[in-house]
């Protein structure tokens, strides 16, 4: 009889939980999904999200809501209304997106029998997953000549330490856009980047991008294919997470124009000693020029106050990213054409700064010191008129001097002044 009485409590209580749990994780949901949308909103202006319904019971919830984009030029916006089934479990919720009034407009025909999936499945101790699944598309409208078509794509976002970390994965296999003017075709896109917050804005982490081809086709250009795109970027902390080092590279194995290919290409810039907390204060000041710029209502007498105030919050993070020690450059650059190789660098940095230093610290400018080489072709100059109208000035003034079948550029940059192949140059002190 004991035995019984204990199995009895023991399928009570996974009844009770079975039972209650889900009306919390209902609760939770409710109130990270109101956190969410209001963290949005005060993050960033081109971007609103706003809640019209939510109405939970015990197993699931229904909800629709506004999102709103804004235009940063125009300050014009663009409204969607969307709707949400969600479902509770013991753990989380999954969350179910749809466009109120579905996924295809009246008269409008782009997919066939698989609609899209948008869904957020959320858990307890802040982690979260994003995914979108797209079946094949095509959008053609009679009378127009533009069409586009797309394949079946896939995209995640798995999110963790509530917010702080993410995984990033987007495939998609072929997208084909064609006009008037030209028909571009993207095969084999493949995006993956996994990144961690560091501070504010800054984020640490590493990605990758590969595209098998991009291919434009033209009646009135020559026929350009881009294969084997690669681009990859690590950023990683440094002094203790007061600062960043970030790297990226871009490769290019072949660039062909009709018959003729060339290649390959790279590029790699790099950020080091990025100072975090500077960093910080210099993006928050530009988002707020920003948004200042976008009200037309603001009263010109507080908007001119505004700005000054908004200006020397910009002066001061640009001297703090300065005197932190702040290293910026190209550092490699070869494109290969059919007269030769382009080739060149370029590094800008600023020396870190003592307290003392810093306290009668100036002008940015004063201490910058800096490099460029850069190295063409003459043939490229000689053969097409386009960049010999770019580089004859640079010739002339001795910017550009000949070096065998070759044009030079070398520069140092030092006490306000640049010193490019003997021909100085006194800097103006802008910051």
């Amino acid at each position: 009889m004991l035995k019984l009485n204990k199995w009895t409590m023991i399928g009570s209580a996974v009844l009770l939980v079975a039972g209650v749990a889900p009306w919390a994780v209902g609760y939770v949901t409710e109130q990270q999904w109101l956190e969410a949308t209001e963290e949005v909103n005060q993050s960033q202006p081109f971007v609103r999200l706003d809640t019209n319904r939510y109405q939970r019971g015990v197993f699931s919830a229904q909800a629709s809501g506004t999102l709103e984009l804004v235009d940063p030029k125009t300050g014009e916006t663009q409204q969607m209304d969307f709707q949400v089934a969600i479902s509770h479990g013991v753990t989380g919720s999954l969350l179910d997106f749809s466009p109120s009034e579905g996924w295809q407009h009246e008269g409008v025909h782009w997919i066939d029998d698989e609609e899209p999936s948008l869904t957020l499945e959320t858990r307890l101790w802040g982690s979260a997953v994003v995914e979108f699944q797209a079946p094949p598309v095509t959008f053609e409208q009679a009378g127009r000549p533009e069409s586009f078509s797309a394949s079946g794509g896939f995209a995640r976002i798995d999110v963790g330490r509530m917010g702080e970390e993410a995984d990033v994965l987007l495939v998609w296999p072929e997208l084909k856009i064609s006009g008037p003017q030209a028909d571009v075709k993207v095969e084999g896109l493949h995006i993956e980047q996994s990144m961690a917050q560091l501070s504010g804005d800054v984020w640490t982490g590493a990605g990758s991008m590969t595209l098998e081809s991009l291919a434009v086709e033209s009646a009135e250009l020559p026929a350009l294919k881009v294969s084997n795109v690669s681009f990859e970027s690590l950023s990683k902390a440094a002094k203790n997470g007061q600062a960043l080092d970030s790297e990226a590279v871009l490769d290019v194995e072949t660039v062909a124009v009709d018959d003729k290919t060339y290649g390959p290409h790279r590029v790699a810039v790099s950020v080091d000693r990025l100072d975090v907390a500077s960093w910080n204060d210099f993006s928050s000041a530009m988002t707020d020029m920003q948004m200042m710029a976008m009200d037309a209502s603001a009263d010109p007498r507080s908007a001119y106050e505004q700005q000054m105030a908004l200006m020397q919050r910009f002066n001061e993070s640009v001297r703090g990213l300065a005197a932190s020690g702040l290293s910026v450059g190209v550092r490699e650059l070869s494109l290969d054409t059919p007269e030769g190789e382009v080739r060149g660098s370029l590094d800008i940095s600023h020396p870190e700064l003592s307290a003392d230093e810093r306290a009668n610290m100036l002008m940015v400018m004063q201490r910058l010191v800096g490099s460029v080489n850069f190295t063409i072709p003459l043939a490229l100059a000689e053969n097409y008129p386009a960049v010999r109208m770019q580089v004859s000035p640079l010739v002339k003034q001795g910017l550009l001097v000949r070096d065998g079948d070759e044009l030079v550029m070398n520069g140092q940059l030092e006490d306000l002044v640049l010193d490019i192949n003997g021909v100085q140059i006194p800097l103006p002190p802008l910051l």
